[in-house]
């Protein structure tokens, strides 16, 4: 017996320890659908502002939708907002409270439809906020419905036989418009699905984060994400057809990035 305990010490020695979970995740079990890319970004965000520090000047915005869950999982300041209205419920904490840290967390149904205005005119505006898009391509919650970033010929339940473009228009690359406004620092299109895409998905939320501290405007960072339940496919099934699908409408990579964050080089806005 001794012999194990001091094996299973060795194990978890700090320089052994491959990952521990983030101690501003709380012990809440998460219920989102296995295959999910929500729980994987949620502990990226935690892992993020852990590093960072800031977990006492961080404040979360989430609206309707599978987003709104996040308040249960990470140990933060959250504030609910109303469907798509996120982005303004935001300006609003910044602007009073400018020293905190403050970002949405929003779905595509959320963010690229009802919320379209408040997104786009907040990032038109530069405020200083960072905004976290997961775009699965559906109304994962209410019931798999059309989304504006559902794919043509995507069937969804208010598209059974696919998404036809004479009647239902063409998805909308909602991320693609952003990063023409003058008021986006920075805009990235990642995803979660492979340990390598982990890392760089990390990366770039940090690294919108570090762009609000500078003060340098809108901080946008959408995530390519599975639905499994909505999709009607396995977890397996529906990273593979993301790759082959998603990938191509949605190819990743940063978007707009003239200036790096560590150089000191964007441009500050006046306070």
């Amino acid at each position: 017996m001794a012999c194990v305990i001091e094996k299973i010490n060795e194990i978890i020695a700090p320089e052994n320890l491959v990952y521990a979970k983030s101690p501003l995740t709380n012990d809440d079990i998460m219920h989102y659908c296995p295959g999910c890319s929500h729980g994987v970004v949620q502990r990226l965000i935690a892992e993020v502002i852990e590093e960072m520090g800031i977990q006492e000047q961080s404040i979360g915005v989430t609206p309707v939708g599978c987003s709104v869950f996040a308040y249960k999982y990470i140990d933060i300041d959250w504030q609910e907002a109303a469907h798509g209205r996120a982005p303004a419920v935001a300006t609003a904490i910044k602007r009073l409270m400018p020293e905190k840290m403050v970002f949405s967390y929003q779905g595509d149904g959320d963010l690229a439809a009802i919320g379209t205005a408040e997104t786009l005119h907040a990032v038109n505006r530069g405020e200083n906020i960072v905004m976290l898009f997961i775009n699965n391509a559906i109304y994962g919650m209410t019931g798999g419905q059309m989304a504006p970033t559902t794919l043509v010929g995507q069937v969804t339940s208010t598209t059974p036989f696919g998404r036809n473009v004479d009647i239902n228009g063409y998805p909308l690359k909602i991320t693609d418009l952003i990063a023409q406004l003058p008021g986006a620092a920075y805009v990235t299109r990642q995803s979660v699905h492979t340990a390598a895409a982990v890392r760089r998905a990390k990366k770039a939320i940090r690294k919108a984060f570090e762009i609000q501290r500078l003060n340098c405007g809108t901080a946008f960072v959408e995530i390519v994400a599975t639905c499994s339940s909505g999709w009607k496919l396995s977890p397996v099934e529906s990273n593979k057809w993301m790759e082959e699908n998603m990938f191509p409408h949605y190819p990743l990579g940063d978007l707009k990035d003239s200036k790096r964050a560590d150089s000191g080089l964007y441009r500050i806005k006046s306070k």
